[in-house]
């Protein structure tokens, strides 16, 4: 999966696809027609409410795909995000810890056995702490 460039469009039809859904249920369920359920599969960017409703019809959250590539490309630097809990205050939820998908662990694996990014490099470019990342190492290596 490349996290960098969704496609949102492509997945949700890929998933279509996956789990056999009929052309008929997702235009009953999403209230459209065939032909804008095939706009939505060729858009590479689709309204959040529109996410939502084929999140919930897959069954899949297409929103933690934003969430890896925020992850793995914008992480939050942590002087930021001291200055961000102490001097505001958001009546939005925290989130104070990253979630890590089997996906973005396999991805950062695979660059460090590839020999393509050193540890230090990693833990640099994608704020991943340190002894999380030597535990993925030692449970997800050991494995294979």
């Amino acid at each position: 999966m490349n996290y960098k460039s969704i496609h949102i469009g492509a997945l949700i039809k890929q998933t279509v696809i996956e789990r056999g859904i009929e052309i008929s249920r997702i235009c009953k369920f999403m209230k459209c027609t065939e032909q804008e359920v095939n706009e939505m599969y060729s858009m590479s960017s689709l309204e959040i409410e529109v996410v939502l409703k084929w999140s919930k019809l897959l069954e899949y959250d297409f929103f933690r795909l934003y969430s890896q590539h925020l992850i793995l490309y914008a992480p939050i630097k942590k002087d930021d995000s001291e200055k961000v809990i102490n001097n505001y205050k958001s009546s939005l939820p925290q989130f104070r810890k990253n979630i890590y998908t089997k996906e973005v662990i396999d991805y950062v694996l695979s660059k460090i056995n590839r020999g393509e990014m050193t540890k230090s490099e990693i833990i640099e470019r994608y704020q991943i702490p340190t002894t999380t990342l030597y535990k993925w190492i030692n449970k997800y290596n050991s494995i294979k």
